[in-house]
Protein backbone atom coordinates (compact mmCIF):
# COMPACT_ATOMS: atom_id res chain seq x y z
CA UNK A 1 0.00 0.00 0.00
CA UNK A 2 1.31 3.45 -0.92
CA UNK A 3 2.22 5.92 1.83
CA UNK A 4 -0.48 8.36 2.83
CA UNK A 5 -0.09 12.11 2.45
CA UNK A 6 -1.30 14.54 5.12
CA UNK A 7 -4.38 15.39 3.03
CA UNK A 8 -5.15 11.66 2.64
CA UNK A 9 -4.96 11.23 6.40
CA UNK A 10 -7.23 14.21 7.07
CA UNK A 11 -9.83 13.11 4.51
CA UNK A 12 -9.94 9.53 5.78
CA UNK A 13 -10.18 10.59 9.42
CA UNK A 14 -12.98 13.01 8.50
CA UNK A 15 -14.88 10.19 6.81
CA UNK A 16 -14.99 8.29 10.10
CA UNK A 17 -17.61 10.84 11.16
CA UNK A 18 -19.56 10.02 8.00
CA UNK A 19 -19.31 6.34 8.93
CA UNK A 20 -20.81 6.98 12.38
CA UNK A 21 -23.63 8.98 10.77
CA UNK A 22 -24.30 6.20 8.25
CA UNK A 23 -24.60 3.60 11.01
CA UNK A 24 -26.93 5.93 12.94
CA UNK A 25 -29.43 5.85 10.03
CA UNK A 26 -30.29 2.26 10.98
CA UNK A 27 -29.08 1.94 14.58
CA UNK A 28 -30.76 3.98 17.30
CA UNK A 29 -28.52 4.90 20.24
CA UNK A 30 -25.88 2.40 21.43
CA UNK A 31 -23.19 5.04 20.89
CA UNK A 32 -20.62 3.31 23.12
CA UNK A 33 -21.22 -0.05 21.43
CA UNK A 34 -20.82 1.46 17.96
CA UNK A 35 -17.64 3.25 19.05
CA UNK A 36 -16.15 0.07 20.50
CA UNK A 37 -17.12 -1.91 17.39
CA UNK A 38 -15.40 0.64 15.13
CA UNK A 39 -12.42 0.67 17.49
CA UNK A 40 -12.04 -3.09 17.08
CA UNK A 41 -12.33 -2.80 13.31
CA UNK A 42 -9.71 -0.03 13.04
CA UNK A 43 -7.36 -1.81 15.43
CA UNK A 44 -7.54 -4.91 13.24
CA UNK A 45 -8.93 -7.09 16.05
CA UNK A 46 -12.08 -9.11 16.60
CA UNK A 47 -14.91 -8.43 19.04
CA UNK A 48 -17.01 -10.58 21.34
CA UNK A 49 -20.45 -9.02 21.83
CA UNK A 50 -22.59 -10.12 24.75
CA UNK A 51 -26.24 -9.19 25.03
CA UNK A 52 -29.71 -10.67 25.32
CA UNK A 53 -31.63 -11.49 22.10
CA UNK A 54 -33.37 -8.72 20.18
CA UNK A 55 -30.92 -5.87 20.81
CA UNK A 56 -29.92 -5.48 17.15
CA UNK A 57 -26.57 -7.30 17.03
CA UNK A 58 -27.16 -8.71 13.54
CA UNK A 59 -28.53 -5.40 12.25
CA UNK A 60 -25.50 -3.57 13.64
CA UNK A 61 -22.99 -5.75 11.80
CA UNK A 62 -25.02 -5.77 8.58
CA UNK A 63 -25.28 -1.96 8.74
CA UNK A 64 -21.53 -1.70 9.21
CA UNK A 65 -20.98 -3.90 6.16
CA UNK A 66 -23.33 -1.78 4.04
CA UNK A 67 -21.72 1.51 5.12
CA UNK A 68 -18.26 0.12 4.33
CA UNK A 69 -19.17 -1.69 1.10
CA UNK A 70 -17.87 -4.91 2.62
CA UNK A 71 -19.22 -8.42 2.24
CA UNK A 72 -21.21 -9.58 5.25
CA UNK A 73 -22.14 -13.11 6.27
CA UNK A 74 -23.88 -14.51 9.30
CA UNK A 75 -23.43 -18.01 10.71
CA UNK A 76 -25.77 -19.34 13.39
CA UNK A 77 -23.63 -21.58 15.57
CA UNK A 78 -25.39 -24.77 16.67
CA UNK A 79 -24.29 -27.98 18.43
CA UNK A 80 -24.15 -29.87 15.12
CA UNK A 81 -22.07 -27.29 13.20
CA UNK A 82 -18.85 -28.85 11.89
CA UNK A 83 -15.59 -27.03 11.03
CA UNK A 84 -16.13 -27.80 7.33
CA UNK A 85 -19.52 -26.03 7.50
CA UNK A 86 -17.62 -22.90 8.45
CA UNK A 87 -14.27 -23.16 6.66
CA UNK A 88 -15.26 -25.04 3.50
CA UNK A 89 -14.67 -28.46 2.00
CA UNK A 90 -13.41 -30.20 -1.13
CA UNK A 91 -15.83 -31.30 -3.83
CA UNK A 92 -15.11 -34.01 -6.40
CA UNK A 93 -15.87 -32.64 -9.85
CA UNK A 94 -15.78 -34.36 -13.22
CA UNK A 95 -14.79 -32.73 -16.49
CA UNK A 96 -17.50 -33.89 -18.90
CA UNK A 97 -15.20 -33.36 -21.87
CA UNK A 98 -12.27 -35.48 -20.69
CA UNK A 99 -13.93 -37.56 -17.98
CA UNK A 100 -11.20 -36.58 -15.54
CA UNK A 101 -12.06 -36.06 -11.92
CA UNK A 102 -10.45 -33.54 -9.60
CA UNK A 103 -11.07 -32.04 -6.20
CA UNK A 104 -12.00 -28.36 -5.93
CA UNK A 105 -12.05 -26.42 -2.67
CA UNK A 106 -15.46 -24.91 -1.96
CA UNK A 107 -15.03 -21.89 0.30
CA UNK A 108 -17.14 -21.70 3.44
CA UNK A 109 -18.85 -18.62 4.92
CA UNK A 110 -15.68 -17.62 6.77
CA UNK A 111 -14.40 -16.25 3.45
CA UNK A 112 -15.91 -12.81 3.87
CA UNK A 113 -14.99 -9.36 5.20
CA UNK A 114 -17.43 -9.15 8.12
CA UNK A 115 -18.51 -12.38 9.80
CA UNK A 116 -21.20 -12.47 12.48
CA UNK A 117 -20.59 -15.64 14.50
CA UNK A 118 -23.96 -15.81 16.25
CA UNK A 119 -23.97 -17.55 19.66
CA UNK A 120 -20.43 -18.89 19.40
CA UNK A 121 -20.78 -20.67 22.74
CA UNK A 122 -23.46 -23.01 21.33
CA UNK A 123 -21.08 -24.92 19.07
CA UNK A 124 -18.58 -27.60 20.17
CA UNK A 125 -14.93 -26.76 20.91
CA UNK A 126 -13.69 -28.27 17.62
CA UNK A 127 -15.70 -25.75 15.57
CA UNK A 128 -14.87 -22.90 17.96
CA UNK A 129 -11.16 -23.68 17.57
CA UNK A 130 -11.47 -23.74 13.77
CA UNK A 131 -12.92 -20.22 13.76
CA UNK A 132 -10.40 -18.89 16.26
CA UNK A 133 -7.51 -20.28 14.19
CA UNK A 134 -8.85 -18.50 11.10
CA UNK A 135 -9.22 -15.30 13.17
CA UNK A 136 -5.61 -15.46 14.31
CA UNK A 137 -3.92 -16.57 11.10
CA UNK A 138 -6.26 -14.94 8.53
CA UNK A 139 -5.88 -18.15 6.51
CA UNK A 140 -7.61 -21.51 6.16
CA UNK A 141 -5.55 -24.65 5.58
CA UNK A 142 -7.27 -27.60 3.92
CA UNK A 143 -5.69 -30.74 2.44
CA UNK A 144 -2.23 -29.19 2.67
CA UNK A 145 -3.19 -26.00 0.81
CA UNK A 146 -3.38 -22.60 2.53
CA UNK A 147 -6.16 -20.25 1.43
CA UNK A 148 -5.94 -16.57 2.38
CA UNK A 149 -9.02 -14.87 3.82
CA UNK A 150 -10.20 -11.56 2.32
CA UNK A 151 -8.82 -8.32 3.73
CA UNK A 152 -10.06 -6.68 5.83
CA UNK A 153 -11.35 -9.62 7.88
CA UNK A 154 -13.37 -8.85 11.00
CA UNK A 155 -15.25 -11.29 13.24
CA UNK A 156 -17.99 -10.23 15.60
CA UNK A 157 -18.95 -13.18 17.79
CA UNK A 158 -21.98 -13.02 20.05
CA UNK A 159 -22.83 -14.74 23.30
CA UNK A 160 -26.17 -14.87 25.05
CA UNK A 161 -25.73 -14.20 28.80
CA UNK A 162 -28.88 -16.22 29.56
CA UNK A 163 -29.86 -19.81 28.72
CA UNK A 164 -26.44 -21.28 29.45
CA UNK A 165 -27.69 -24.88 29.59
CA UNK A 166 -26.06 -27.01 26.91
CA UNK A 167 -23.50 -24.39 25.91
CA UNK A 168 -19.75 -24.75 25.40
CA UNK A 169 -18.11 -21.80 27.18
CA UNK A 170 -14.96 -20.52 25.50
CA UNK A 171 -11.78 -21.27 27.48
CA UNK A 172 -9.89 -18.28 28.85
CA UNK A 173 -7.02 -18.87 26.40
CA UNK A 174 -9.44 -18.56 23.47
CA UNK A 175 -11.30 -15.58 24.92
CA UNK A 176 -7.92 -13.84 25.02
CA UNK A 177 -7.92 -13.89 21.19
CA UNK A 178 -10.69 -11.30 21.11
CA UNK A 179 -9.49 -7.71 21.20
CA UNK A 180 -12.65 -6.40 22.90
CA UNK A 181 -15.51 -7.87 24.89
CA UNK A 182 -18.41 -5.49 24.24
CA UNK A 183 -21.35 -5.53 26.65
CA UNK A 184 -24.67 -4.62 25.02
CA UNK A 185 -27.37 -3.42 27.42
CA UNK A 186 -31.06 -2.57 27.05
CA UNK A 187 -31.75 0.81 25.40
CA UNK A 188 -33.21 3.74 27.31
CA UNK A 189 -36.93 4.46 27.12
CA UNK A 190 -36.67 7.17 24.45
CA UNK A 191 -34.32 5.06 22.37
CA UNK A 192 -36.56 2.00 22.67
CA UNK A 193 -39.60 4.01 21.54
CA UNK A 194 -37.60 5.27 18.53
CA UNK A 195 -36.53 1.71 17.68
CA UNK A 196 -40.10 0.44 17.77
CA UNK A 197 -41.34 3.33 15.63
CA UNK A 198 -38.50 2.95 13.11
CA UNK A 199 -38.84 -0.80 12.64
CA UNK A 200 -42.63 -1.15 12.43
CA UNK A 201 -43.37 1.29 9.61
CA UNK A 202 -43.40 0.84 5.84
CA UNK A 203 -40.16 2.74 5.20
CA UNK A 204 -36.78 1.05 5.68
CA UNK A 205 -33.56 2.87 6.48
CA UNK A 206 -31.20 3.30 3.52
CA UNK A 207 -27.61 3.06 4.72
CA UNK A 208 -25.26 5.24 2.62
CA UNK A 209 -21.96 3.77 1.52
CA UNK A 210 -19.18 5.98 2.79
CA UNK A 211 -15.93 4.03 2.27
CA UNK A 212 -14.54 0.78 0.92
CA UNK A 213 -12.21 -1.96 2.02
CA UNK A 214 -9.09 -0.13 0.85
CA UNK A 215 -9.99 2.82 3.09
CA UNK A 216 -10.37 0.47 6.06
CA UNK A 217 -6.97 -1.09 5.40
CA UNK A 218 -5.40 2.36 5.12
CA UNK A 219 -6.96 3.44 8.42
CA UNK A 220 -5.79 0.23 10.10
CA UNK A 221 -2.25 1.06 8.96
CA UNK A 222 -2.67 4.63 10.22
CA UNK A 223 -3.74 3.40 13.67
CA UNK A 224 -0.28 1.88 14.11
CA UNK A 225 1.23 5.34 13.63
CA UNK A 226 -0.87 7.04 16.33
CA UNK A 227 1.42 8.25 19.12
CA UNK A 228 1.38 6.76 22.62
CA UNK A 229 3.53 8.65 25.11
CA UNK A 230 5.96 6.93 27.46
CA UNK A 231 3.89 7.89 30.52
CA UNK A 232 0.73 6.43 29.01
CA UNK A 233 2.55 3.26 27.96
CA UNK A 234 3.92 2.89 31.48
CA UNK A 235 0.42 3.35 32.96
CA UNK A 236 -1.09 0.73 30.65
CA UNK A 237 1.67 -1.70 31.62
CA UNK A 238 1.06 -1.07 35.34
CA UNK A 239 -2.71 -1.55 34.97
CA UNK A 240 -2.27 -4.89 33.21
CA UNK A 241 0.35 -6.10 35.69
CA UNK A 242 -1.86 -4.99 38.60
CA UNK A 243 -4.55 -7.47 37.49
CA UNK A 244 -2.32 -10.38 38.55
CA UNK A 245 -2.68 -11.58 42.15
CA UNK A 246 0.54 -11.72 44.10
CA UNK A 247 2.95 -9.63 46.06
CA UNK A 248 2.20 -5.94 45.69
CA UNK A 249 -1.14 -6.43 43.91
CA UNK A 250 -3.97 -4.04 44.87
CA UNK A 251 -6.30 -5.31 47.59
CA UNK A 252 -9.25 -5.66 45.20
CA UNK A 253 -7.17 -8.02 43.01
CA UNK A 254 -5.94 -10.11 45.95
CA UNK A 255 -9.51 -10.43 47.18
CA UNK A 256 -11.36 -11.21 43.97
CA UNK A 257 -9.05 -12.24 41.09
CA UNK A 258 -7.77 -15.77 40.60
CA UNK A 259 -5.85 -15.19 37.35
CA UNK A 260 -4.96 -11.86 35.80
CA UNK A 261 -4.41 -10.65 32.25
CA UNK A 262 -1.38 -11.59 30.15
CA UNK A 263 0.85 -9.39 27.96
CA UNK A 264 -1.64 -9.58 25.06
CA UNK A 265 -3.98 -7.44 27.16
CA UNK A 266 -1.42 -4.62 27.18
CA UNK A 267 -0.96 -4.90 23.42
CA UNK A 268 -4.74 -4.83 22.95
CA UNK A 269 -5.21 -1.82 25.22
CA UNK A 270 -2.54 0.17 23.38
CA UNK A 271 -3.97 -0.66 19.94
CA UNK A 272 -7.54 0.02 21.05
CA UNK A 273 -6.53 3.38 22.59
CA UNK A 274 -4.80 4.32 19.32
CA UNK A 275 -7.89 3.37 17.30
CA UNK A 276 -10.22 5.35 19.57
CA UNK A 277 -7.94 8.38 19.32
CA UNK A 278 -8.17 8.19 15.52
CA UNK A 279 -11.97 7.85 15.73
CA UNK A 280 -11.99 11.14 17.63
CA UNK A 281 -9.74 12.83 15.07
CA UNK A 282 -6.56 12.70 17.13
CA UNK A 283 -3.13 11.30 16.23
CA UNK A 284 -2.13 10.76 19.86
CA UNK A 285 -3.79 8.54 22.46
CA UNK A 286 -4.75 9.95 25.88
CA UNK A 287 -5.70 8.74 29.35
CA UNK A 288 -9.35 9.19 28.37
CA UNK A 289 -8.93 6.58 25.62
CA UNK A 290 -7.44 4.09 28.08
CA UNK A 291 -10.15 4.72 30.67
CA UNK A 292 -12.90 4.25 28.07
CA UNK A 293 -11.50 0.95 26.80
CA UNK A 294 -10.01 -0.68 29.90
CA UNK A 295 -13.20 -2.60 30.67
CA UNK A 296 -13.85 -3.93 27.10
CA UNK A 297 -10.20 -5.00 26.84
CA UNK A 298 -9.85 -6.59 30.28
CA UNK A 299 -13.27 -7.92 31.34
CA UNK A 300 -12.89 -11.23 29.46
CA UNK A 301 -9.27 -11.63 30.50
CA UNK A 302 -9.83 -11.73 34.26
CA UNK A 303 -10.74 -14.98 35.97
CA UNK A 304 -12.51 -14.05 39.20
CA UNK A 305 -12.25 -16.10 42.36
CA UNK A 306 -14.99 -17.99 44.16
CA UNK A 307 -15.14 -15.17 46.71
CA UNK A 308 -16.00 -12.70 43.93
CA UNK A 309 -18.77 -14.96 42.62
CA UNK A 310 -20.14 -15.45 46.11
CA UNK A 311 -20.28 -11.68 46.66
CA UNK A 312 -21.65 -10.95 43.18
CA UNK A 313 -18.60 -9.00 42.06
CA UNK A 314 -18.21 -8.33 38.35
CA UNK A 315 -14.96 -7.85 36.37
CA UNK A 316 -15.98 -4.25 35.56
CA UNK A 317 -16.01 -3.40 39.28
CA UNK A 318 -12.47 -4.74 39.68
CA UNK A 319 -11.29 -2.81 36.60
CA UNK A 320 -12.88 0.42 37.82
CA UNK A 321 -11.08 0.01 41.15
CA UNK A 322 -7.79 -0.60 39.33
CA UNK A 323 -8.16 2.60 37.32
CA UNK A 324 -8.58 4.47 40.62
CA UNK A 325 -5.82 2.66 42.50
CA UNK A 326 -3.04 2.54 39.90
CA UNK A 327 -1.63 6.07 39.65
CA UNK A 328 -0.77 7.60 36.29
CA UNK A 329 2.92 8.59 36.13
CA UNK A 330 2.02 12.08 34.94
CA UNK A 331 -0.59 12.68 37.64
Amino acid sequence: MTSLTESDIQSRVARLGDLRAAIATAIVGQHDVVEQLLTGLLAGGHCLLEGVPGLGKTLLVRTLGQALELQFRRVQFTPDLMPSDLLGTELLEEDHGTGRRAFRFQQGPVFTNLLLADELNRTPPKTQAALLEAMQEHTVSFAGVTHALPAPFFVLATQNPIEQAGTYPLPEAQLDRFLLHIALDYPGEDEERAIIAQTTGAATAQVPRVMGGEDVLALQALVRQVHVGDDLLAWITRIVRATRPGEGAPQVVRDYVKWGAGPRAGQSLVLAAKARALLHGRLAATREDVQALAAPVLRHRLLLSFAAEAEGKRPDEVIAALLRDVPHPGA
